[in-house]
């Protein structure tokens, strides 16, 4: 089984920056869909950006511009560099995986944002003060 470990969260101010990372451990999949998801009190989970075994990303529409996602296979971490940070960003953060069980080709892409994850962390929160 694959377990997932978010870290670096915290509190910043409006227009700050962090770095989420998501620890990859156990059973770690060679072809894969990997996210970034959000939920903010009150509001439903949503999708914040996705990327496949061949880096292929994709990023929700409020934080395009803003959010970099990135996995470093030699590390086995995904990461969500997160710039000019937004009150509305405030949330928890979670990272998800899914195993593929076709690899991803520049032919084939495997529709990583409408993939439902059924491996999750534990969640990492974001605070962001005006």
């Amino acid at each position: 089984q694959l377990q997932l470990l978010e870290s670096g969260g915290g509190s910043v101010q409006t227009g700050g920056s962090l770095r989420l990372s998501c620890a990859q451990s156990g059973d770690l999949y060679s072809s894969y869909c990997l996210a970034w998801f959000r939920q903010a009190p009150g509001k439903e989970r949503e999708g914040v950006a996705t990327i496949d075994t061949i880096g292929r990303t994709t990023y929700a529409d409020p934080v395009k511009g803003r959010f970099t996602i990135s996995q470093d296979n030699a590390k086995n971490t995904l990461y969500l560099q997160i710039n000019n940070l937004k009150p509305e960003d405030t949330a928890m953060y979670y990272c998800a995986a899914i195993r593929l069980r076709v690899r991803p080709t520049d032919f084939w892409d495997p529709d990583c944002r409408s993939r439902d994850y059924n491996d999750w962390g534990q969640g990492t929160q974001v605070t962001v003060s005006s």
